[in-house]
């Protein structure tokens, strides 16, 4: 089409300190020369989840694993209500036992003959924001040591996290000889648990000389059930790191969602607070009330319910990490007085929480302390003796939680398996989307999003007004006749990251597509706004999503100050 015409116009409003908009307008265009299928990626797996597989592990009175189990053995409950055992699995040794019941093969069952190796895929995060080198490169050597663990069907990938991006050292390997290079490349890596541990130096150092009697506050009271403004900045600024890095390992996961047999995430953390407030004020007799800064339940629920999602059980490894030369761990406490001593418990406690409860909530078990000598030979012995057991929920996309629980009928026995689920809409995957691309790169099954930068201006506030346009093809959005007119109903989401490794929250913007004709074959509409982000390097995720098509079109760039 040669013709250009107006046929409507759009705000959107974004609830993120790092971003604003401006009145859209959008266009009809012609054809966008040069379209081409999107790339293939280095990494990445389409999200579809129409079975709960729980991965049962029995064990008796002295934690020997049980075999023999069968389906009459295990009652399966949701949200309390018994439910019937579709699909039943043992794996013993490493080797199916007894197959799922007979019927037609369903995606996301294990179709195993009685006989066949079960392998075991573990995707290693690599925590390099919060971790010492020292401690990093310890586990890694452990882990390169027991490489020869690993069964000719088990496979391995690698990724880590600097705090700004996450980076894939090695996609799906069964080479022992790569995967130990690959180790021993990731070990030569910066780690920046230097910075976090000299952070929290800093801050436990002033507040204890603003705390004694010739200080500027002298001691606060118990009582005081609000944070003062250096607790409130450090809080903010940790909580925000914490969010980054849950935020990387759920990438993590969605970047790796379908691998063959049984999955495993080995999360090798520099130490995450479970509950930032009481990390900071450290004092079991004060009670805070600060309801803008999220504890761990909010923090680390989008690693848990991804994981329990897919499938992933989480072994947490503890390295130790943030606080390992500071106040923070007991570990390297030695000579501490006995109440100084009594709050570095506390603290180490809050972090090692963290590890268990992700760890135990998706079936697993954390790693503390000289467990993390034996991560890999810990976990492959953990996941040599199971049973697969599966049930198809009525999937609504309504958000919502689900709790799951797996009793032994025979007395006397341990059941470890996933907490629940949560039946995610598809608004939701697809923000979860953006959140991966932004730090790992481009997915497969989407569409490229052309865009165009303007020219940036200085804003106040130390940011940036940045005009953008897209350009969205229309040949895969759902477009209905309305009268006279054809309309689209589209959502757009944007995403940045600073240098800083600040993230700001995805806006879900509804934005409508009012179109004078059926657009031909080839035809895109333009969309123009404008953005406020903070004025250093920024990296960008845009995308548009079709809800009812399902067609989804992305783009990402850097986003720098002229």
């Amino acid at each position: 089409m040669n013709k250009r015409e107006s046929f409507g116009v759009a705000t959107a409003a974004m609830a993120a300190a790092a971003m604003a908009a401006t009145v859209a307008a959008v266009v009809l265009a012609g054809p966008a020369g040069g379209q081409q299928e999107p790339p293939a990626s280095q990494f990445g797996e389409t999200v579809e989840v129409r079975v709960i597989n729980l991965e049962v592990v029995v064990t008796d009175k002295q934690g020997l694993s049980v075999t023999a189990l069968g389906p009459q053995d295990f009652e399966l409950k949701v949200d309390g209500k018994a439910v019937p055992i579709q699909h039943f699995t043992e794996v013993r040794g490493g080797d199916a036992i007894e197959g799922p019941s007979e019927g037609p093969d369903i995606p996301g069952v294990p179709q195993l003959a009685p006989g066949t190796p079960v392998g075991t895929s573990y995707l290693v995060f690599i925590d390099e924001f919060f971790s010492l080198e020292r401690d990093r490169n310890h586990v890694l050597d452990k882990l390169a040591t027991d490489l020869a663990l690993l069964r000719p069907e088990d496979r391995m990938a690698i990724v880590a996290y600097d705090g700004r991006k996450l980076d894939m050292l090695t996609s799906w390997s069964q080479s022992a000889a790569e995967l130990e290079r690959t180790l021993r490349r990731a070990g030569s890596r910066k780690a920046y648990g230097l910075q976090r541990s000299a952070d929290d130096r800093r801050f436990t150092d002033n507040q204890r000389l603003d705390r004694l009697p010739s200080g500027p506050r002298g001691f606060i009271d118990s009582t005081q059930m609000r944070l003062d403004v250096d607790e409130r900045n450090y809080a903010q600024s940790l909580e925000e790191q914490v969010r980054n890095v849950v935020l990387a390992s759920t990438a993590a996961l969605r970047g790796f969602a379908n691998p063959p047999g049984r999955k495993v995430l080995l999360l090798l953390s520099g130490g995450w607070p479970y509950d930032v407030i009481d990390y900071i004020v450290n004092d079991y007799n004060r009670t805070v009330l600060e309801s803008q800064i999220q504890r761990g339940d909010v923090l680390f629920e989008p690693l848990i319910s991804t994981a329990n999602q897919l499938g992933y059980t989480i072994y947490g490894v503890d390295m130790p990490g943030l606080g390992a030369e500071s106040a923070a761990s007991a570990e390297y406490a030695v000579g501490a007085n006995f109440s100084d001593r009594k709050q570095l418990f506390q603290r180490e406690n809050n972090i090692q929480y963290s590890l268990e409860s992700v760890s135990r909530e998706t079936g697993g078990e954390a790693l503390l302390n000289g467990e993390r000598d034996k991560v890999l030979s810990a976990a492959a012995s953990d996941t040599r003796n199971y049973y697969w057991i599966g049930f198809t929920p009525p999937w609504e996309g309504s958000d919502s939680k689900h709790k799951v629980t797996i009793d032994a009928l025979v007395e006397g026995l341990r059941v470890r398996n996933r907490s629940g689920y949560v039946d995610f809409s598809t608004r939701r995957e697809t923000s979860m989307m953006v959140e991966s691309v932004l730090l790992f790169g481009e997915r497969p099954g989407v569409a490229p999003l052309p865009v165009e930068l303007g020219t940036r201006e200085k804003s106040g506030g130390g940011t940036m007004m940045v005009p953008i346009t897209l350009r969205i093809p229309l040949g895969h959005l759902t477009v209905l006749q309305q009268g006279d007119l054809y309309v689209a109903e589209v959502e757009l989401r944007v995403a940045a990251l600073d240098d800083r490794g600040g993230r700001s929250e995805i806006p879900v913007i509804p934005v409508s597509l009012s179109l004078p004709g059926r657009p031909p074959a080839g035809a895109y509409a333009t969309y123009t706004t404008t953005l406020q982000l903070r004025r250093v390097r920024n990296q960008l995720v845009l995308a548009v999503s079709d809800p009812v098509g399902g067609a989804i079109y992305s783009a990402r760039m850097e986003v720098a100050p002229n």
